[in-house]
């Protein structure tokens, strides 16, 4: 089965989520464990958990990934937002938890300070993975496009970051097509492709890779400035969305677009993929 889909509103209740991703044609999604924009959560209540599980009964979706909040930086040299984030990230990894995710995907951090930066994040890590034993949840690290001070734009700095973290077997990748395009990682025909994912496996290991984000690019090549656009619209184009959906070593590994809303192209973008894929 082709494992293709999208992130996914929680707003009208996280088993809606799965629901509205059936009705766009997912057999995968992605969902933000809480408001991706505040610190606080609503309580995740055992009636949540139940509906969720049954509405992946129903729709047979899986697996489903978690994203955590856009406001934690766990590379943050502040020591105040530093803590905050580390208890967020616990939190969001609680829930990813509760609600039977395998990964929940997070933006390493920033810090105009890559080696301080790289060290928090690590530190971070470890701190939550000592409050969060016997946890069967992974935390995936996001390939990012080197937008400011952001970390994790290159592959050695996402090494670096799971070489420093204590019981790092539970560290995973998330793959964003246009992040690492953005961030001068190319994909657009065979050759460069076979490299990219040569030196990804070299440097982090193809094992880590948990997640890809399928995402085509507004900006160009090595940009370093984080634009998403729709399949085939950018400037990545479709050829390296074809090597990608039948690379048979990618084959159980979740595929999720975080592409515009508007105007039903969840589907359309879909439709794009499954129009590329030969098996």
């Amino acid at each position: 089965m082709l494992l293709i889909g999208a992130h996914m509103s929680i707003a009208e209740g996280f088993f809606n989520s799965l629901y509205f991703g059936k009705e766009v044609g997912c057999t995968t999604i992605q969902i933000f464990t809480k408001s991706a924009n505040q610190w606080k959560a609503k309580e995740l209540t055992d009636e949540d958990i139940e509906k969720f599980k049954q509405a992946q009964k129903d729709t047979g979706i899986s697996p489903v990934v978690g994203h955590d909040s856009y406001l934690i930086n766990t590379g943050t040299s502040d020591k105040e937002l530093l803590q905050k984030s580390r208890e967020t990230l616990l939190l969001e990894l609680t829930r990813s938890e509760k609600l039977g995710l395998p990964y929940l995907v997070m933006h390493p951090g920033s810090n105009p300070d890559e080696k301080v930066g790289i060290k928090k994040i690590a530190e971070s890590l470890s701190w939550v993975h000592s409050k969060s034993k016997n946890f069967k949840v992974k935390i995936c690290l996001e390939t990012t496009a080197g937008q400011g001070s952001s970390i994790g734009y290159k592959f050695e700095q996402i090494a670096q970051i799971i070489d420093l973290t204590e019981e790092n077997q539970r560290v995973g990748v998330c793959y964003d097509t246009a992040h690492t395009f953005e961030a001068g990682y190319d994909i657009r025909n065979k050759k460069v492709y076979e490299a990219t994912f040569k030196l990804f496996d070299k440097v982090i290991g193809l094992n880590r890779l948990k997640a890809f984000h399928i995402n085509d690019s507004k900006k160009d090549f090595g940009t370093r400035v984080d634009r998403h656009e729709h399949i085939g619209k950018g400037f990545i184009g479709l050829e390296a969305f074809k090597l990608i959906l039948n690379d048979k070593r990618f084959e159980k590994i979740p595929k999720i677009l975080e592409t515009p809303k508007e105007d039903d192209w969840d589907k359309k973008n879909l439709a794009t993929l499954r129009s590329l894929y030969k098996g």
